[in-house]
C-alpha cells in the first residue's frame, strides 16, 4: 500500500485547481461567443488550452457588445 506524499498531493491539488479554473472561464467564454455568433472565437477557445487566458481575453475584448446579434 503506497501513500501519496505531501508534495504529490500538492501537485495534484494545483492541477485540479487549474483544470477547474480553465473550465469555468472556457465555459463562460464559449457560451457568450456562441450567443453572439462569433464562430472564430468559439473555435479558438474550444481548441486552444491556455489555462483560462484566451477566454479571459475574449471576455475583456467583448464585454461591451450585446448578447444577441441580429
Amino acid at each position: 500500500m503506497t501513500q501519496i506524499s505531501t508534495f504529490e498531493g500538492t501537485i495534484i491539488a494545483l492541477i485540479l485547481a487549474l483544470v477547474i479554473w480553465d473550465t469555468v472561464w472556457k465555459m463562460i467564454a464559449l457560451w457568450k461567443s456562441a450567443r453572439r455568433n462569433q464562430m472564430g472565437w468559439f473555435i479558438a477557445i474550444a481548441l486552444i488550452n491556455s489555462a483560462g487566458i484566451l477566454p479571459i481575453i475574449y471576455l475583456l475584448l467583448n464585454k461591451e457588445k450585446p448578447e444577441f446579434k441580429d
